[in-house]
């Protein structure tokens, strides 16, 4: 049997402590901050982001640079692996996938590495990345992985609820008339991730009333898209620094679903490519179907 490692980025949420507790290689992912580079979780910590971002510090996502990446897989391949499955974040948010892609098909990689664009990021990035871990686990070659994983890659659902309209003015996906007019109305935007695109979903008026529209889009979606048993899926929850209400929103999706297990609703901290472009107090709700 095939000796597979399992490969992502930290936008998945998977840190390099868990990684190596789950036996997973984690790219970190860089950052230009004031115009000097760092790396999540490795030159970055999540507390000095918010600091720096904070600080009103000129923050800028990047990809990981062809030669990191190449390097990792080589010495994934020197530690006794035969073949890798590599999970980046979704195409639709980042080059990075499309990078790795173009890296697999040179001569040494080819047929040993499977880049699946299953267009996830933050907490279902992290449920394909477990689910292909157990896959390997279980017997399965490098290539029927990639292929499942490409398969139910539509089976997943983002809401994300934006308490500020500063930072999505300063990185130009709102214009400073619509921001300002917001922030007067004190509006709470309601994004949506479904398949590669992060979209406008809904505008509410309260927080209240943006977690409301989210339970309420991810019902709809688990009842119309997944076969209406919420014990097929996984339901998560994600936040930038806003643990105590995401904490509460727990409370909240169990009441909407009381038959769901408490211990799986799974929380976390949205990933710093998504934080530098909403900021911090955003609150999300996603799910993804068990496979």
């Amino acid at each position: 049997m095939s000796k597979i490692a399992i490969v992502t980025d930290s936008n998945s949420g998977i840190l390099q402590v868990e990684a190596e507790a789950r036996g997973i290689h984690v790219v970190p992912m860089p950052f230009i901050v004031n115009d000097v580079t760092y790396y999540e979780d490795i030159s970055l910590t999540r507390e000095q982001f918010y600091k720096r971002l904070a600080d009103n510090d000129n923050i800028s996502t990047t990809q990981p640079s062809p030669d990191f990446v190449m390097n990792l897989w080589n010495n994934i391949f020197d530690e006794g692996y035969d073949e890798i499955v590599h999970i980046p974040m979704s195409s639709g948010l980042s080059g990075s996938c499309s990078t790795a892609m173009a890296l697999s098909h040179e001569d040494k990689f080819e047929g040993k590495v499977y880049v699946v664009d299953n267009q996830r990021i933050s907490v279902t990035q992290r449920q394909s990345v477990l689910d292909a871990k157990e896959m390997a686990k279980a017997g399965m070659s490098a290539k029927e992985i990639h292929d499942k994983l490409m398969e139910v890659k539509m089976e997943s659902s983002i809401y994300i609820m934006v308490d500020t309209l500063k930072y999505l003015k300063k990185g130009g996906r709102v214009t400073p008339a619509a921001a300002a007019l917001g922030t007067i109305l004190k509006l709470k935007p309601v994004l949506q991730i479904q398949g590669e695109k992060l979209d406008a979903f809904a505008k509410a008026r309260t927080f209240n009333q943006a977690k409301s529209i989210m339970i309420k889009a991810l019902k709809t979606d688990i009842d119309t898209r997944f076969g209406g048993d919420v014990n097929n899926m996984w339901i998560e929850i994600a936040h930038t620094e806003n643990v105590e209400e995401a904490k509460e929103f727990k409370e909240e999706i169990l009441n909407t679903w009381p038959e769901y297990p408490a211990e799986n609703i799974y929380i976390d901290h949205l990933s710093l490519s998504v934080a530098c472009h909403i900021g911090p107090g955003s609150l999300a709700i996603a799910c993804s179907k068990k496979m």
